[in-house]
């Protein structure tokens, strides 16, 4: 008789504590939708869900067989324009935080290998980060109000 075979844990680590939400005003026609799932598509899977918890410090799910989910504290969503220069149907995912100096300083302590100095690109404080799988990942500071 065959023995079924456990589950992997569901919390692979700790999730941090969140902060308190901010009130908004409810958009009129608001819908039901409550987050977005991104995605990385990678040849490196493996590794960037390690990089991702390990580096990044990203507590996740284990949904099964070393399937990584993670959860993320907060996100927003922006809709730019473009001519051409990235071509229309083009996602990008980046990540931002509130001192882009001392993220940096810690990234890079964990092994992160970031691929320019930090520079003002109008809305916020920009440079960019290595990721397994050939990803160039953004991370910025804004300077607006989030």
């Amino acid at each position: 008789m065959a023995t079924k075979r456990k589950r992997p844990s569901a919390r692979t680590t700790r999730k941090p504590s969140r902060a308190p939400s901010r009130k908004r005003a409810a958009a009129p026609g608001r819908g039901p939708i409550r987050g977005v799932h991104a995605m990385f598509y990678s040849s490196e899977a493996g590794a960037l869900r390690l990089f991702l918890r390990d580096k990044l410090g990203f507590s996740a799910t284990d949904v099964g067989e070393g399937w990584l989910i993670f959860d993320v504290r907060e996100s927003d969503l922006g809709v730019h324009p473009t001519e051409g220069d990235p071509p229309s149907g083009t996602a990008d995912i980046s990540f931002y935080c509130d001192d882009i100096h001392a993220a940096v300083k810690a990234l890079a302590a964990r092994g992160v290998e970031f691929t320019g100095p930090v520079a003002d690109h109008g809305y916020g404080f920009v440079t960019h980060f290595r990721a397994p799988g050939g990803f160039d990942v953004q991370l910025y500071q804004p300077k607006y109000a989030k």
